[in-house]
């Protein structure tokens, strides 16, 4: 699969651009600030019907216009299809494929598969477990349609139920019958995410162990693990348990939206006693792995986004990480670089096909190779 065009119309800080890019490796060059990123978090409302960012689609309009609209043509096989995404704030998100308008935005999600990887990224290893939980269902909600559907479902119950214990003043008042049906309807979705990111987590383990051998030359020893409430009892003997700190904390203490995953290097928390190099080869390898199991679960070769991964990396490092990337047929990649030449360079020794755009002041030009 790759992206063949793009087009944006007041997007951020871009009025109107469109791109023809390179079925292999696309590099957008130039200083901070310029857009760069921005290309980037286009391609990712195609795909997955938002902002990486997890901004609000009305902050995505460029300044003093009232709507934005990103158009996008995919080749999936031998198919080529329009994807539109189109918001104005006072009408509803539209998503579109081959000019048909999707009823729900999540019957789009996980027909274009991708990774996206950015220097927020570290906030995976050095933050709490939500960052962790997301990048494990950012990986499932694009393989299984039905694990969006329950992961939608519990997150709304678990709102409701959030919001009933906090309706009371005093948790003697709460009705308990009331508070048992939050309970059930949370029982089914729970209990599926569950399996599934236990199972999603033992096929990424190895995959992730090798690519952390291959990017750090097999320097250290990592480890990966799924931890849940529900590995030790069901849901309903956890909440059965957690009634009254429930009350009292107004907010549900138990569940599967306290998952997490453990993050271990040489036996040792990679949090605590991994260096910059480390926290840096671990991550990578992470999101290697996710492309990895999506490719072969999905049949699809996902579109690889990276944003300013070579920051502070020295050149041997680059090197080696393009050459990974394009050696083990990545598919089609997507770059930013504050370096203007730093990757032709090396890209141009590889003898593959890419396109460099240099982007200045929400303008991207294709640079002309000599």
């Amino acid at each position: 699969m790759h992206l063949q065009e793009l087009t944006l119309s007041n997007f951020k800080n871009y009025d109107n651009q469109v791109l023809q890019l390179s079925t292999k490796l696309n590099c957008f060059v130039g200083e901070n600030g310029m857009g760069k990123t921005n290309l980037l978090d286009a391609i990712h409302y195609l795909c997955m019907c938002k902002s990486h960012f997890s901004l609000p689609d009305r902050q995505v309009v460029r300044h003093g216009e009232d709507f934005f609209r990103i158009e996008g043509y995919l080749e999936r096989g031998e198919k080529r299809e329009q994807v539109v995404c189109k918001y104005a704030p006072k009408i509803k998100k539209v998503m579109e494929r081959n000019k048909v308008t999707y009823k729900r935005l999540a019957d789009h999600i996980g027909l274009f598969p991708m990774i996206m990887i950015t220097p927020d990224d570290t906030l995976l290893i050095t933050e709490g477990s939500e960052n962790r939980r997301q990048f494990v269902d950012v990986l499932l909600v694009q393989l299984d349609a039905n694990y969006l559907n329950h992961l939608m479902v519990y997150n709304k119950v678990l709102q409701q139920r959030n919001a009933f214990l906090k309706s009371f003043k005093h948790p003697l008042d709460i009705n308990f019958e009331l508070l048992e049906i939050y309970n059930q309807q949370l029982l089914i979705p729970a209990n599926y995410i569950y399996q599934e990111r236990q199972k999603i987590i033992a096929k990424l383990k190895p995959i992730f162990q090798t690519y952390y051998k291959i990017i750090s030359g097999d320097k250290e020893q990592v480890d990966l693990s799924y931890h849940s409430q529900l590995s030790e009892q069901k849901l309903e003997r956890l909440f059965a348990e957690s009634q009254e700190k429930d009350t009292w904390l107004q907010r549900t203490t138990k569940g599967i939206h306290k998952d997490d995953l453990k993050l271990l290097i040489n036996d040792y928390p990679v949090k605590k006693f991994a260096s910059q190099g480390q926290l840096k080869s671990y991550l990578l390898a992470l999101k290697l792995a996710q492309y990895e199991l999506l490719r072969q679960e999905s049949d699809v070769a996902p579109l690889v986004l990276l944003d300013d991964i070579f920051d502070k990396l020295d050149k041997k490092r680059v090197q080696q990480l393009l050459e990974l990337l394009l050696e083990r047929d990545f598919g089609q990649i997507f770059i930013t670089d504050t370096h203007e030449n730093r990757i032709a360079k090396i890209v141009t020794g590889l003898g593959t096909d890419f396109k460099q755009f240099h982007v200045s002041n929400g303008m991207a030009s294709e640079m002309v190779r000599l």
